[in-house]
């Protein structure tokens, strides 16, 4: 019988695993140390805290996986268990997660117990107990958010205690949560560079207090954990958001906190699934019609009230971030240029004429939406095995910004700070400054829900595809229901797109209506034919929490009790 999370991290914590490192990953000890005397050195402690920087922890924020459980997500032939209504206690990626941050948490334990022995003698061994205790913040964080009471320990456990081991209330978990945070804005430096590698520092800790606190609706500690990230003056809003995401680096002054990535290191992400087809990729996975609608036009309205808005070319007049996120037709990406139009069967790659296999008219399997992800695209992606090494971004200042914004917003502290962190990220976009009012739509004061819904359109295009979607539909009631009831609709087959073409209705046949909360309505353009609907998006009531993985309820002896409904 498979051994539960918890059963596994007791394993794990009697017999210490050997990590890698982030300043060496392929850092290997020709030995194999007893479990007895491992973390008996400091040197041995930061390797074990290295392992946190590894990818493995961090499933649900690396290549897009959460996007793809939003409506912002497209498939050529399916929709994720999430919007699809088909997740369930035994879904591969529940197990995964659970026995993933269980171990992380686990390290981080072991790490802190090993340090006490040691004896916090150092500023090296009070740095690697602020590190651990960030993460195991983190850690926690993402077990409450993703399933609400769960199993919870600070210290090493046996396998006995794993089996006698129940859920422990939010309530319980999250002062440990705020403590261990606290901990490391205390203890951690303001810049945390080792041997010229960049590890977690004070602001990374801030700035995730942050994000939990707006999670469980502590908005004064939101509120204070940005401002200190703010009022810090450390990061900054970088000024290209297009390249932002192609840089990677991780040192541009936004990026708070990320994982590193490296072919040779074998960290890093396969791409072939959202590349063009004609480019040898598969364009299998792309942004949906409904992320496309949700960008303003340039003037600052939505596509359905502003006169700039154009259906036949509905990339034209919008929100910078539109064409940054997307490809735009007629654009270069990988050397291609991209036009899944109609009429479109031949482009030029590489400055040669080739057949165009990202217009349905050439390829049954190119992308239903007619879309392409240009967020983060590099022209290296095409080599090789098309594999990415752009780091996995857990949070950048932008971020926090919006974060600040809302915790005041939902305080109604309705003022020029808040308005300003808002304008901020919206100047950007276009390249300016908050001040220059006339290069960019700024954002106007208004009543409490009017910011509160600005806000939460602004995060929708400011962090698309960039994992942060599905939370915040968890966490903003009603919202992940609201967004699932739209179905997924894309074009037509072969034939029909050669309808629209002729008769003037390419690219949309309409302008689809945008309600309150910026989500955009198709259905009356599949109503009257003109466009498909692919597969419907579905609910599950049994939302926002997730199911607890089967098999560690099923072997919990009535220890564990799964969430309502499943």
């Amino acid at each position: 019988m498979k051994a539960t999370a918890i059963y596994q991290s007791a394993i794990f914590c009697t017999a210490m695993l050997l990590a890698t490192s982030c300043a060496d990953l392929d850092l290997q000890p020709l030995t194999q140390p007893s479990s007895g005397t491992w973390n008996s050195k400091l040197e041995e402690v930061r390797i074990s805290v290295n392992d946190l920087y590894r990818d493995y922890p961090y499933n649900l924020e690396k290549r897009w996986f959460t996007d793809g459980h939003t409506d912002d997500f497209s498939h050529r032939n399916k929709v994720y268990d999430v919007p699809s209504g088909t997740l369930s206690s035994t879904t591969g990626w529940i197990q995964t997660t659970w026995e993933n941050t269980y171990k992380a948490i686990s390290r981080c334990n072991r790490v802190l117990e090993s340090l006490d022995e040691l004896g916090y003698d150092s500023d090296e061994a009070k740095r690697l107990a602020g590190e651990a205790r960030m993460f195991r913040a983190f850690f926690y964080a993402r077990l409450i958010t993703l399933w609400g009471d769960v199993p919870f320990f600070t210290t090493a456990i046996t396998i006995e205690e794993g089996r006698q081991m129940g859920r422990t209330p939010v309530a319980d978990i999250l002062p440990t949560i705020y403590s261990d945070y606290d901990y490391a804005i205390e203890n951690l430096p303001e810049s945390n560079v080792v041997n010229g590698i960049w590890r977690v520092n004070r602001y990374v800790a801030a700035s995730l207090k942050c994000r939990i606190a707006l999670t469980m609706k502590d908005w004064e500690i939101a509120r204070d954990a940005a401002k200190a990230v703010i009022d810090s003056k450390q990061y900054s809003l970088y000024p290209d958001y297009g390249e932002l995401f192609r840089d990677k680096t991780m040192d541009n002054g936004e990026f708070i906190f990320c994982i590193p990535k490296s072919v040779e290191l074998e960290q890093s992400d396969d791409v072939k699934t959202f590349m063009l087809r004609t480019v040898n990729g598969q364009a299998v996975a792309n942004p949906s019609w409904d992320l496309l609608a949700a960008y303003e036009c340039t003037d600052g309205k939505p596509i359905d009230e502003s006169p700039l808005f154009d259906p036949k070319n509905p990339y034209l007049n919008r929100d910078p971030r539109c064409c940054e996120t997307f490809a735009a037709p007629g654009s270069v990406i990988y050397g291609c240029v991209f036009d899944p139009s109609p009429k479109a069967t031949n482009v030029l790659l590489d400055g040669k004429s080739v057949k165009n296999k990202d217009s349905k008219v050439n390829d049954q399997y190119a992308a239903t939406t007619g879309t392409c992800l240009r967020k983060g695209a590099q022209d290296s992606w095409r080599t090789g095995e098309m594999q990415s090494e752009n780091p996995t971004v857990i949070i950048r200042y932008a971020d926090v910004l919006l974060m600040y914004a809302e915790a005041k917003v939902e305080l109604n502290e309705l003022d020029n700070a808040m308005l300003n962190a808002i304008n901020d990220v919206r100047a950007r976009a276009y390249k300016t400054t908050r001040d220059n009012v006339t290069a960019y739509p700024a954002l106007a004061m208004a009543d409490q829900n009017s910011m509160r819904l600005a806000i939460r359109r602004e995060r929708r295009v400011e962090f698309a595809w960039e994992g942060r979607r599905f939370f915040d539909l968890l966490r903003w009631e009603g919202w992940m229901e609201k967004a699932f009831s739209h179905d997924y609709y894309a074009f037509p087959n072969k034939s029909g797109m050669a309808d629209m073409e002729k008769n003037g209705e390419y690219y949309w046949p309409g302008t689809p209506e945008i309600d309150e909360y910026g989500m955009a309505d198709f259905k009356p353009m599949f109503d009257a034919g003109k466009i498909a609907r692919v597969l419907p998006r579905k609910f599950d009531p049994r939302l926002p929490l997730l199911p607890l993985p089967f098999v560690d309820v099923d072997i919990s002896n009535g220890k564990i009790q799964n969430n309502p409904g499943w």
